[in-house]
């Protein structure tokens, strides 16, 4: 079966990253993974065989919501680097939680050769809050609909920051501790 095809029944099991695990990757500008190195491998349950030219939402959990993958997305295209809680699907359906900084690449000429990511285990403590605020996006994405749901997800995600007087930045920064 290719890859492209593969689907994975999440289940409930968690895979918690050991401290000081270190999950590398790189994908080419379209996403497709061309580097990972073998934390990317022992979490995520894939061999390297079956992750290179893949793209990188292979580990995409589905309950994570778009909006959160939109403002990624968004940051990455304007140049800048992202920071992200993100839980991940494992090839067995168990999922692990990460916390993501993503980094566009460059060549010489600054031309963009693809992305980096490093990603780390989350502080606990800072999954407390995640978790129901990626619920609660999930939710407003699906009572939305299609057409609405990124929309209104990161309304919602806005406003959250907003009571808090805080940038996304601060938030994810202050959750992890750094």
């Amino acid at each position: 079966m290719a890859m492209t095809q593969l689907r994975i029944t999440p289940n409930k099991q968690e895979i918690v990253m050991r401290d000081g695990d270190l999950i590398v990757s790189k994908t080419d500008p379209k996403g497709r993974i061309t580097y990972g190195n073998r934390a990317f491998n022992h979490y995520s349950g894939f061999s390297e065989d079956e992750l290179l030219g893949v793209q990188h939402n292979i580990v995409r959990h589905p309950d994570m919501p778009r909006a959160v993958f939109k403002l990624l997305w968004d940051r990455l295209n304007a140049g800048q680097e992202v920071f992200a809680f993100v839980k991940n699907i494992a090839k067995s359906g168990s999922f692990y939680w990460v916390f993501a900084n993503v980094t566009p690449s460059y060549d010489v000429q600054g031309q963009l050769l693809g992305y980096f990511s490093v990603r780390r285990k989350p502080n606990p403590s800072a999954l407390v809050l995640i978790e129901p605020l990626y619920r609660r996006m999930l939710q407003v994405e699906k009572d939305a609909g299609s057409r609405d749901a990124i929309a209104a997800s990161t309304q919602l995600l806005m406003d959250a920051l907003a009571a808090q007087n805080t940038s996304y930045d601060d938030f994810v920064l202050n959750l992890q501790g750094i």
